[in-house]
């Protein structure tokens, strides 16, 4: 995700002050709402009768996901650690497209969790066609003697163990599927650095070699793995991350001038899943308002 620097340019608020001091964020909390669809887009069945798992399916990007591939005749199971509200306005917003939705509280950094999480999938839907490995956290630290031990494990438990336990876990279902596809969100901070997000960044940098390497370990077996690397996008980790003031003008030093919103990532991730992206495996697609990367 990233946070903006107070010494570049001149600061434009976007939206009031805000702060949430629990991770990873409620979007319920948030002021504006964060938009996870544009009504303007119609479903063409793209998706139609797969089933993807979405881990930080609740909110955020991984909410958007989940409606978009509802929109494109997917059935979702939504992945979550806590936050119950937010999964239940998913769950009606995915019925609201007329798909089925499974709601499943785990903690993705344990690998009997990841596992169970795979289980309960197949268990009610009866197969799996697309992991998206979204779930993420991070911890601002100025300094990296001030990350300690155990926010470093937690955040790579977090945003990098969970998607080799969820992958091996998804793998033998996967293998089954007509269409299979992996998709992980990486982050533009794995191109460009984060001073302050030290841990962060280095586990969304893991994040594209692991998606490159299985890429190639999968490709014999067509299996798609893909990732997206969002830039600053408005979800429930930034007002539960960085001070209320930064809060106020998140994303405004991008090209585009704004943070985006979570639908417009969301459509990389319809796209990555869908047999459009047919020649498409270990990419990485960048919506991120217009910043130049390697990548």
């Amino acid at each position: 995700m990233g946070n903006k620097s107070k010494d570049e340019s001149e600061e434009h608020p976007q939206r009031p002050e805000q702060s949430q001091a629990h991770q990873p964020g409620r979007e319920s909390e948030m002021t504006p709402a964060p938009k996870h669809e544009n009504p303007a887009l119609k479903g063409s069945g793209r998706l139609g009768g797969r089933v993807a798992l979405v881990t930080g399916g609740d909110s955020g990007i991984g909410r958007a996901v989940a409606v978009a591939f509802a929109r494109e005749g997917a059935d979702v199971v939504i992945v979550y650690l806590e936050e119950e509200e937010d999964a239940r306005e998913t769950l009606r917003l995915v019925e609201k497209k007329g798909r089925r939705c499974l709601l499943h509280c785990c903690d993705i950094g344990r690998k009997v969790e990841c596992e169970e999480a795979v289980e309960a999938a197949i268990r009610v839907f009866g197969r799996l066609d697309i992991l998206v490995n979204n779930a993420a956290e991070q911890h601002p630290r100025p300094s990296i003697t001030e990350i300690s031990e155990e926010q470093l494990e937690r955040t790579f438990r977090t945003n990098l163990y969970s998607m080799f336990f969820l992958a091996a876990a998804a793998l033998p279902h996967l293998e089954t599927s007509p269409h299979p596809a992996i998709i992980n969100t990486t982050s533009v901070t794995a191109y460009r650095g984060s001073p302050k997000l030290l841990d962060y960044s280095a586990s969304k940098g893991a994040i594209v070699s692991f998606t490159r390497s299985l890429a190639s370990q999968l490709a014999d077996r067509k299996i798609r793995v893909n990732a997206v690397a969002p830039g600053p996008i408005w979800t429930p980790l930034i007002p539960a991350t960085f001070p209320a003031e930064d809060v106020a003008t998140f994303g405004s030093d991008s090209p585009l001038g704004r943070a985006g919103e979570p639908w417009e990532c969301a459509e990389c991730y319809v796209f990555l899943a869908s047999e459009a992206a047919n020649y498409m495996t270990g990419q990485v697609l960048h919506p991120n308002g217009g910043e130049i990367v390697n990548g």
